[in-house]
């Protein structure tokens, strides 16, 4: 076998990986492997064929990766726990971190809470903003109004 049908094989096996998992992981190595196949069909040496799919590889992955992972994941919907980041919640029993202690209600559902910041006390009635989850707890911020 010559090494144009090498870099060929190559290519494709990454394009069959990429298909199996779609997971954005051997597309930018097909490309590498792409371009080396054309340099070894101009009778590039071996040493240049494995430079070329290597930077290509990585000059692919470095700047069209974060633009195809915004474009492949725009119309994902945020499930379960995760879609309460960023929603405002009603404080249910005052929050304080040291001692532990602290309720919230969100979409008719209690939650136990804690704030972003230490020191702070929230009151019963506070609106806070939730941030992240930490475990099985909500971490929340006071809501400036």
């Amino acid at each position: 076998m010559n090494l144009v049908t090498i870099w060929l094989a190559v290519f494709v096996i990454c394009i069959v990986i990429e298909i199996i998992t779609m997971g954005l992981t051997t597309i930018w190595f097909a490309g590498g492997a792409l371009i080396a196949a054309v340099a070894a069909a101009l009778g590039a040496p071996l040493w240049l064929q494995i430079a070329l799919m290597v930077a290509i590889s990585l000059v692919l992955l470095y700047f069209t990766r974060p633009i195809a992972v915004k474009y492949f994941n725009k119309d994902r919907v945020k499930t379960n726990v995760e879609s309460l980041v960023g929603k405002q919640a009603i404080v249910i029993s005052e929050i304080n971190n040291l001692q532990g202690i602290g309720q919230v209600t969100v979409g008719g559902q209690e939650w136990s809470a804690r704030t972003t910041k230490e020191g702070i006390t929230l009151p019963v009635g506070s609106v806070v903003m939730i941030r992240a989850i930490s475990g099985v707890k909500l971490m929340v911020e006071e809501k400036n109004m």
